[in-house]
């Protein structure tokens, strides 16, 4: 675990334009995006380009973290972001080319895109499309880890709100998930 301490000291230094430091905190922040990356593409080396592309992209907007929430808030939205993402890209290469699964397969455990979890990702799409605005909070807290009153905080929005979003993903997500089997 990252000593929070140390994390803002680093952060702090980071977006004051030290180098070492901003290597220091993306080699302490790898571990934790690569986990947070993992619960969406259970492929390592998925969830490592995944995770690739999330560290980018936190050094590269490291200046728009205000120090308002959490960091490590912030760092798993930009994770869930980038391993969404990673999937649509990996979607799209595998329709591109006109992958199929062999016959027999469970399309819900087995995946012609290396490593992910079709049955959540397209539950996820699913979500996205019908309630644009649940899915936010659903995965911060049931993908990324992050406590209510976190997400609350990632989002923006009052905690009874969050803690509403979450419950209404998740029946959305049990159901269609059910009529998957």
């Amino acid at each position: 675990m990252i000593d929070e301490d140390e994390l803002t000291r680093l952060v702090a230094c980071a977006q004051a334009g030290d180098r070492a430091s901003l290597e220091r905190l993306l080699t302490r922040l790898r571990p934790t995006v690569v986990r947070r990356c993992s619960r969406f593409l259970p492929h390592h080396a998925d969830a490592e380009e995944a995770a690739q592309d999330a560290l980018l992209s936190i050094s590269t907007h490291l200046h728009d973290y205000s120090g308002r929430g959490s960091f490590l808030g912030w760092v798993t939205v930009i994770a869930s972001n980038a391993a969404r993402s990673t999937y649509r890209s990996m979607r799209r290469r595998a329709e591109d080319s006109h992958a199929f699964l062999p016959e027999g397969a469970d399309p819900r455990t087995t995946s012609v895109i290396a490593g992910t979890r079709l049955d959540l990702m397209d539950s996820l799409t699913a979500l996205e499309k019908r309630h644009p605005a649940l899915v936010e909070s659903f995965v911060l807290r049931d993908l990324g880890d992050l406590t209510y009153a976190q997400v609350a905080e990632a989002t923006n929005a009052p905690l009874g709100t969050v803690k509403d979003r979450i419950h209404q993903a998740r029946r959305f997500m049990r159901d269609r998930l059910a009529d998957d089997r």
